[in-house]
């Protein structure tokens, strides 16, 4: 007899807790890394404690890794969650991820013209942009700013250009994938073609920074994550298992043998915590703890999308009104990582999650699971 148990209530919903605290902790590195490196309260601020401002500056922008690997585990969690080849249409899969993508994006990005505009009366800053042209907003809106040349509006930009081109070319894989069965069904193709695609990556396009506007650059990490979903099924037979767990752990320990990259350890180390515990899930409100890790995971890309324009305001107007003094610097940015994590609260309520209802399809084509990195 099957037993049908009543539907999940958005607070008691379950949530991947490694996920969300992995995207919690790295979108604050990403705020503050951006609060260190576009001055100028950070340069003030650093003669009372340099050597937090310099691993800043110098280390934790590689928090983005975190994101890109957690986007390959939710992709192959979407596409092809037993690694079987792929049927769905590649096109239609990429056009419900612009559409997830594009809206917020572009509204974050005109705060960033205001913010620009803003700012620039209150000092004169290389973080500050020139007033937009139509072809860079256009640019912008087709997520195509980065492989054209043209200047980011705003910090951290490109991540949601190259995320798109990265889940379209899972896509494309998984349906290759397909094609090449024909009405066979075989579990180790679709792996083999992402570790193919991984290991060419992390040997050949990630030692090369000409490719880093496009997704060849990116996708070792991005297929770790995949393969780390894989690997992890207690469904999947011993011999293939062992076969995926072989290809995550001795492909990027061969990348790093043959050069060691900090961005790549960090991509290593998230894909072997997946591996371990990122398909735990549990009811989102099992406590204040729990909430405030779910909370954070939510409202990431929100964070993300925002926090840049509201740190060059809080940085222009530190700059115009109050004294070139390190405590008082110090202060402006602890300020401007909180005013951040606000905008991002208020941004993901009032623009991304109503965006998302308005357009999401209203057959729920796309499960909840295809969206960015950071939504789990």
């Amino acid at each position: 007899m099957v037993v049908n148990t009543p539907e999940l209530s958005p607070a008691n919903r379950k949530q991947f807790v490694l996920i969300n605290l992995l995207k919690g902790l790295a979108a604050q590195l990403i705020v503050l890394h951006h609060l260190a490196f576009y001055g100028p309260m950070a340069d003030h601020a650093r003669r009372i404690m340099p050597s937090l401002v310099d691993w800043l500056v110098d280390h934790a922008r590689i928090a983005v890794q975190v994101f890109l690997v957690i986007g390959g585990f939710l992709a192959a969690k979407s596409l092809s969650p037993g690694g079987l080849p792929g049927r769905a249409n590649p096109l239609q899969l990429v056009g419900r991820r612009y559409t997830k993508l594009a809206p917020p994006f572009f509204v974050a990005m005109l705060l960033a013209v205001l913010a620009s505009s803003l700012a620039a009366r209150w000092m004169m800053h290389d973080s500050i942009s020139a007033p937009p042209t139509l072809a860079q907003l256009g640019a912008h809106a087709l997520l195509l700013h980065g492989v054209l040349g043209m200047e980011s509006l705003s910090s951290g930009a490109w991540y949601v250009a190259i995320d798109l081109q990265l889940y379209a070319l899972m896509a494309l894989l998984a349906w290759l994938s397909g094609q090449l069965a024909g009405r066979r069904t075989p579990g180790w193709l679709l792996p083999s073609l992402v570790v193919t695609g991984a290991g060419a990556s992390l040997l050949h396009f990630n030692l090369d920074a000409d490719w880093d506007v496009w997704a060849p650059y990116f996708f070792g990490s991005y297929g770790l994550g995949a393969l780390a979903w894989w690997a992890s099924d207690p469904a999947r037979r011993p011999a293939p298992a062992a076969m995926l767990l072989g290809a995550l752990l001795l492909l990027p320990a061969l990348a790093l043998l043959l050069d060691f990259r900090s961005r790549i350890a960090l991509a290593y180390a998230v894909a072997c915590l997946l591996l371990l515990f990122g398909r735990f899930q549990a009811v989102s409100r099992a406590g204040l703890a729990r909430s405030a890790v779910d909370y954070a995971g939510k409202i990431s890309f929100s964070v993300f999308l925002v926090h840049f324009p509201v740190c060059l305001v809080v940085n222009a107007a530190f700059a115009r009104f109050v004294p070139e003094q390190a405590y008082a610097q110090a202060f402006g940015m602890a300020l401007a990582w909180a005013a951040s994590l606000a905008a991002g609260a208020a941004f993901c309520r009032w623009v991304e999650a109503p965006l998302g209802k308005l357009l999401m399809h209203p057959r729920r084509a796309q499960p909840a699971s295809t969206a960015l990195a950071w939504r789990a």
